[in-house]
């Protein structure tokens, strides 16, 4: 009886000892699930309100998800650099890249691709701002004068503007009133001309004309006087490694739900101020590139 008693005693045990693991390995496979799930992130250089661009880019990513049956996130960036960098890491696998940005990437990242933009991104415009009363009414007026970019990685801000000037025979390390300021972000830049903290300044025509509608600067105190030629700018510029990450396929699908936006997204395209998106290609920003050689942005 006592032997009988042990034996069953010990099957119990076995039978106990089982189910617990197997009820732990089920929890740590869910756990592993859960945890391991891949996450398409996406990202945007922080060129203007934080709050705003969080805003909009959740919209992007939450249509994403809808479309693509992909968990998307959206990944602020401190700064442009840092955008870059999770990009060439692989950890951001779709970025809105100024045309500036969209060269340093895809210089790292060979095979990325700029697919897609605004129809106004083809023909993408800087607007140069000044105080009313300043005297300043053309390029050639900077001279003299205390100046702000935006931020340093910035095509419309920063780039395509040194540019420009720089054509007018302005240095801008030696010709205006102490070195240049770099703002950050192109909000920044409007507010500190609006202030008198520097007497002109050169942004993102998109951004401008929204702050205009908007009523977020006092056009009595700051008007535009000068705009440039056009060039190629801001893309969306995917990760070479999004097909192997998240299965053949991904890729295209991501690509043609960009592609595929509409007024009936209208908080993407309120944000992005277009009704659309075109496709671009990675040779459309060659002009960026070799300004910023010249300029020694770039190596």
């Amino acid at each position: 009886m006592k032997k009988w008693l042990s034996v069953m005693i010990t099957v119990l045990l076995l039978f106990s000892l089982a189910a617990c693991g197997q009820k732990e390995e089920k929890s740590s496979e869910t756990k592993k699930g859960n945890t391991t799930k891949e996450v398409f992130k996406i990202g945007a250089i922080p060129d203007q309100n934080a709050a705003d661009l969080e805003k909009g880019m959740t919209a992007v990513a939450n249509y994403l998800s809808e479309k693509t049956g992909m968990k998307v996130e959206f990944v602020p960036s401190v700064d442009y650099a840092a955008l870059v960098t999770g990009f060439q890491r692989g950890e951001i696998h779709m970025a809105w890249f100024g045309g500036l940005t969209s060269v340093q990437a895809r210089n790292l990242v060979p095979d990325a691709e700029s697919f897609a933009q605004r129809p106004r991104d083809a023909e993408f415009h800087s607007v140069f701002i000044t105080q009313e009363g300043s005297g300043i009414k053309s390029l050639e007026d900077l001279k003299g004068k205390s100046f702000t970019f935006g931020s340093e990685s910035s095509t419309s801000g920063h780039l395509m503007p040194r540019y420009f000037i720089s054509e007018e025979g302005i240095d801008p390390n030696t010709d205006f009133d102490g070195k240049p300021n770099f703002s950050g972000s192109h909000d920044t830049t409007y507010k500190l001309i609006e202030a008198g903290t520097y007497k002109a300044g050169a942004l993102n025509e998109a951004v401008w004309q929204a702050a205009v509608k908007e009523g977020k600067v006092d056009t009595n105190k700051v008007k535009v006087f000068y705009t440039t030629p056009a060039f190629y700018d801001y893309n969306w510029t995917i990760n070479s490694n999004v097909d192997e990450v998240f299965g053949k396929g991904s890729k295209k699908k991501v690509e043609d739900a960009i592609l595929g936006i509409t007024t009936e997204q209208k908080d993407i395209t309120d944000f992005f101020q277009t009704d659309n998106f075109i496709e671009t290609k990675n040779d459309n920003y060659k002009k960026i590139q070799k300004v910023a050689k010249e300029l020694q942005i770039i190596k």
